[in-house]
């Protein structure tokens, strides 16, 4: 079988789109039930072939639109559909890994010690918090910095006998923490090889990042983010190192019904094809904007993968990733100043909105939206900022985006422009730069245009510019 590229594998459908009539997309199948049909009664043109005959018989159990979708993100995860599960939302995907597996392992003691134990990550969606708060009569719960790696080892050694599960996220979200997963998942299987290993990996992708690769038991993202990527449906993804796990997740979605429907599984698929060249566009902005923070707007603290020479953990990161996401965020000093900016009557392109990875360019206050699910008295135990504003870059130009941070930026009194507009000066350390997003000699450079592609490709450009260097 030819080898393709991932990008080629999740555009191209030629090899599970088994349409009758030849559809060059999938069908959606928008219904919830299937006639059964005997092979004697079988005629062309009631299914596709006999090896489908009667695959499917209610929607809450299997629809094809549905797996199709699967086989897709399977492609990303190099693992089979069948071990691919697409559900109503990213928390439903955690719930059911949570009711199907650590759930299924607790046993019932008077003895509050002898209760089973996860451990998870201190930086965390606030929704996951309230999830796993439902968990806790039962399991106990040691949130934990998870970028210390050896402190999650050695809790991990300390609980082993009563440790059945850890949740993980790399990089965090919202401060961007980079958590060692292949170090980790290494370790933690020496110490207790039952112990079950859950990433959410919503931040990187499977395009970015496949933890199946180095020891991870079950990876789930919110497909709402760069799966879909345009913010018109919910849906989570559940992917499974092997059988056992596949058949354990199966049952809690078979028996509840929260697998996805066809329409939203259908629209996942289309945005599945542009995934690779999005999430390259909202990489670059990202690398771009967030440069830009740091030396022309001289923000102190700008949390971005991308920046090589600020994010101490760029070279790990890099070691097991594809790419650095785009999702930034960076600190202001100043709650106050934080709500003025993102709440800025000036922003024209960013919308005040939670959630990451859409083609749109978002901005939020995580204290007081996406985490504020999470207790004040909480967040300050985790040390989490409550200055901190997180943003969500997306495909428009880079220096619109930048132009319209800035807007918000002297609304708020952030920054002040200055010298007839040339530069900016940051009026909480008083630091200035230059007014402009590129720099002659800087590393990050314009994308360029279809025409720069094609001159200095030519055998005729190359060749006018040795003559041009006699």
């Amino acid at each position: 079988m030819t080898a393709f590229h991932k990008a080629t594998n999740i555009t191209n459908l030629n090899d599970i789109n088994k349409d009758l009539y030849g559809s060059s997309n999938p069908p959606l199948y928008q219904t919830t039930t299937f006639k059964q049909i005997s092979e004697s009664d079988f005629k062309i043109g009631q299914c596709p072939d006999l090896s489908t005959l009667n695959n499917y018989d209610y929607t809450r159990s299997g629809n094809p639109t549905r797996t199709v979708l699967e086989e897709q993100v399977g492609k990303l995860y190099d693992t089979s559909g069948d071990n691919v599960f697409a559900v109503s939302s990213g928390m439903s995907a955690l719930q059911v890994i949570i009711q199907a597996t650590i759930l299924a392992k607790v046993k019932f003691s008077q003895n509050p010690h002898e209760k089973p134990l996860v451990l998870m990550g201190d930086d965390i969606y606030g929704g996951t918090q309230r999830l796993v708060k439902f968990i806790s009569n039962f399991v106990d719960v040691i949130h934990l910095n998870a970028s210390n790696t050896e402190l999650v080892l050695a809790e991990a050694h300390k609980y082993s006998h009563r440790l059945v599960a850890a949740i993980l996220e790399s990089p965090s979200n919202p401060l961007l923490q980079v958590v060692n997963l292949p170090l980790i998942a290494s370790e933690i299987k020496k110490i207790n090889p039952s112990v079950l290993l859950i990433v959410d990996n919503s931040m990187m992708s499977g395009l970015n990042c496949n933890p199946l690769t180095f020891g991870i038991d079950i990876v789930y993202e919110s497909g709402t983010k760069y799966l879909n990527g345009h913010h018109d449906l919910m849906a989570g993804l559940i992917i499974c190192k092997n059988k056992a796990l596949s058949n354990d997740i199966y049952f809690v979605i078979n028996s509840t019904g929260n697998g996805l429907s066809p329409f939203d599984s259908w629209l996942l698929i289309r945005g599945l094809k542009t995934l690779e060249i999005r999430l390259f566009k909202q990489q670059y902005n990202a690398v771009v904007l967030a440069k830009w923070l740091k030396t022309k707007c001289n923000i102190d603290i700008v949390r971005y993968i991308g920046l090589k020479d600020y994010h101490k953990d760029y070279e790990l990161h890099k070691s097991f990733n594809q790419g650095t996401g785009a999702v930034i965020s960076f600190q202001t000093g100043s709650l106050k100043l934080s709500e003025s900016i993102v709440f800025s009557k000036l922003l024209k392109i960013f919308n005040v909105t939670v959630s990451f990875g859409c083609i749109n360019s978002l901005i939020s206050l995580p204290c007081k939206m996406s985490h504020a699910s999470i207790d004040e008295e909480t967040r300050k135990e985790r040390e989490f900022p409550e200055d901190l504003i997180r943003l969500s870059i997306g495909i428009e130009d880079v220096e619109d985006l930048c132009a319209d941070l800035l807007s918000s930026f002297v609304d708020a009194g952030l920054v002040k422009i200055i010298d007839n507009g040339t530069k900016i000066l940051n009026l909480h350390n008083n630091k200035v730069a230059k007014n402009n997003v590129f720099d002659e000699n800087d590393q990050i450079f314009r994308l360029p245009s279809i025409y720069d592609i094609i001159d200095t490709t030519s055998p005729s450009s190359k060749k006018s510019n040795s003559i041009s260097k006699l």
